[in-house]
This record gives structure tokens, sequence and C-alpha cells, in this order.
């Protein structure tokens, strides 16, 4: 998972940048579907709490990637509901 949002902010920031001016030339560039790079950038819009979460390895066993791509609210509110079920506490 922390691959995978490492690549979704990595991409994000070539669009940003103008490296690659739409999702499809990034993903010919890439040699991906579009459909997939679409779906790792939506990662992109997760809360901050729960990028935080992954990337400090507090995110739960369970809780795979394909759950996440599955999708999501794009309000960081709705997404309260892989909170509890995402991260562990903290210590």
């Amino acid at each position: 998972m922390v691959k995978a949002l490492a690549r979704a902010f990595r991409w994000r920031k070539m669009l940003d940048e103008g490296v690659h001016e739409t999702i499809e030339d990034l993903a010919a560039a890439k040699r991906l579907p579009q459909s997939y790079v679409s779906s790792i950038l939506r990662l992109t819009l997760l809360a901050p709490k729960i990028v935080e979460a992954i990337l400090d390895g507090r995110q739960l066993a369970e809780i795979q990637l394909d759950d996440l791509l599955a999708g999501f609210p794009l309000e960081w509110e709705g997404q309260r509901r892989f909170g509890p079920s995402l991260s562990k506490p903290e210590r």
C-alpha cells in the first residue's frame, strides 16, 4: 500500500508539473492501463490522516489496497468509515 501511495503522489506531481499532460499520456509512458493509473491516482484524494496511518504502518492487515481501489468517498468526512478499521491506535 505504501508503494501505491508513493506512486500516486509521484504521478500526481508529474501531471501537475506538466511532465505528462494527461492521465492517458502518463499511462502510455508507464506502459500501464489507463484505468489502473486512474485508480492509483485516486489515492491522492485520501484524507491526510489516512495517508499518514498507511505510511506509518498503522493500517490494519485486513485493509488491503484493493479495498481502497474499490472506491471510497471523496469527502474526507465520508472516509471516516475507513478510520477505525484502517488504523491501529497511535502510540
